[in-house]
């Protein structure tokens, strides 16, 4: 089952950490049956591999986010430049 990133942004952190570890136990147990070749399908390793990647991007994002401080404008964080200045 493919993710779309637009479904995983409105999941929790947890349930993203929760998706991506079970990912990465998929991703494990398809690399052994390619390893012993008991996969039938090839193309299912890279279809993981990139919804881990889309998973962890999400995940990334949402965490950034939440520790993203706003940023405070430079005339009120240097208020001694715009003192002294002529109009």
């Amino acid at each position: 089952m493919t993710m779309k990133a637009h479904e995983l942004k409105n999941l929790s952190l947890d349930e993203l950490k929760r998706r991506l570890a079970d990912e990465e136990e998929n991703l494990a147990n398809l690399r052994f049956q390619l390893a012993t070749s008991q996969l039938e399908s090839p193309i299912k390793v890279r279809t993981v591999r990139r919804d881990i990647a889309r998973l962890k991007t999400v995940l990334r994002e949402k965490e950034r986010a939440a520790t993203t401080v706003p940023a405070q404008s430079t005339t009120a964080a240097h208020p001694e430049k715009t003192e002294g200045k002529k109009a």
